[in-house]
């Protein structure tokens, strides 16, 4: 487990642009199984392409996209273990990935950016595609 205040900056990134965080199975378990809209959830990570891309690039795609995600929420690998665990019961069968982005719709998987998608792309390419992403699936 990392560090609280080593996590803490990180996890602002996100929850400063409106992320909820989910930090237990339970919370994981409870919104995807009885909301019904579209949920995009970040599992986060302390590592460079999440800092260089991923949080950047999904903060862009929020900025520029006319469509949205009804729900933003985020996790944290190697913090929130119960709840990385739980997202990724239901983005199987993807392979346990961080950083990663799972969009839902209905509590149902419907797009899922694995960190090999994240990884050597930059966040204007991960932006871009996020804003495909959520025109394709959002209201």
């Amino acid at each position: 487990m990392y560090p609280e205040e080593l996590v803490a900056p990180m996890r602002a990134e996100l929850t400063d642009a409106g992320f909820q965080e989910f930090r237990t199975a339970e919370e994981v378990d409870n919104h995807l199984k009885s909301h019904k809209g579209t949920t995009l959830i970040v599992i986060n990570s302390v590592c460079g392409c999440a800092a260089g891309a991923a949080r950047p690039g999904v903060r862009t795609a929020l900025d520029k996209s006319s469509k949205k995600p009804q729900v933003l929420a985020t996790v944290f690998a190697g913090n929130d273990k119960d709840a990385v665990n739980k997202v990724r019961e239901y983005s199987l069968p993807y392979p346990p990935s961080s950083p990663a982005m799972a969009l839902f719709k209905d509590g149902e998987l419907v797009h899922f950016l694995e960190r090999h998608h994240i990884e050597g792309r930059n966040a204007q390419i991960i932006g871009d595609h996020l804003v495909e992403v959520f025109e394709h699936f959002c209201d």
